[in-house]
């Protein structure tokens, strides 16, 4: 009975719920070109906390990010930045022209 009624009451809350998304920029420098910036979204369904939180935590715990640098991995709430962590020198980049691809 109780299982029955969480999943009434999930299934009632669930539309209200929050989206979550990791992006994944990683930027390339080429001497006398701008900047490449190439993006790379996760999406999560409403409500997914969770699976979002482990995904953002094991793409910043990961050999690949860490090497891979610049690299910016942003952890978003409704469009909104809640974590965001980069490797590199990221802040200089952005002040270049940045042609985002992706």
């Amino acid at each position: 009975m109780k299982s029955l009624l969480r999943k009434v009451s999930f299934s009632i809350i669930k539309p209200f719920l929050p989206k979550y998304e990791v992006v994944c920029t990683t930027y390339q420098v080429i001497p006398g070109l701008p900047v490449n910036g190439n993006q790379q979204r996760h999406t999560f369904e409403k409500g997914a906390s969770d699976e979002a939180r482990k995904f953002y935590v094991k793409v910043v715990n990961s050999d690949m990010t860490r090497t891979m640098a610049p690299v910016e991995v942003h952890l978003k709430r409704r469009g909104k930045t809640i974590e965001k962590k980069h490797f590199g020198p990221v802040d200089e980049l952005k002040k270049f022209n940045v042609v985002y691809k992706g």
